[in-house]
């Protein structure tokens, strides 16, 4: 098997736990990530999310799952279209949630980049509509 090949069933396997369990398998992102990474997320310009920032470490990353479990609803998370080139894969979907403390619900357009040394994730990036989220934040 290839190195594309493997990175890429590493996130569908990651993504179908992750769309069928509406967010509960943390743990198994947490298998697959380097003990140190590079991680962020475009939402990090958004006050009510200070979780979305940017992590170096599997340890700290924890604060990013518990701040989405705390404040998001997943309703679905969709990956569409994998695409690898030696150790990046980029993943294009959809996602809704809806915010716990509003109870508005967002659709969006998804982009992740990630990239892998020896089948762990080292370097991960999210890209999605932060207006949408911005306003579904506020009462």
């Amino acid at each position: 098997m290839s190195e594309e090949a493997r990175n890429i069933a590493i996130l569908k396997e990651a993504y179908r736990l992750w769309h069928e369990t509406k967010g509960a398998s943390v743990d198994s992102w947490m298998s697959i990530c380097a003990d140190e990474l590079e991680f962020g997320s475009i939402g990090q310009s958004v006050k009510a999310t200070p979780y979305m920032t940017v992590y170096d470490s599997k340890e700290k990353l924890g604060e990013y799952f518990s701040g989405l479990a705390r404040d998001w609803e997943m309703i679905e998370f969709r990956i569409e279209h994998y695409v690898a080139q030696g150790d990046r894969v980029v993943c294009l979907g959809r996602c809704s949630w809806k915010a716990r403390k509003t109870g508005k619900t967002i659709w969006t357009p998804i982009a992740n980049s990630f990239r892998f040394a020896n089948g762990k994730l080292i370097e991960y990036y999210e890209y999605f509509d932060t207006a949408q989220m911005r306003d579904a934040m506020q009462n």
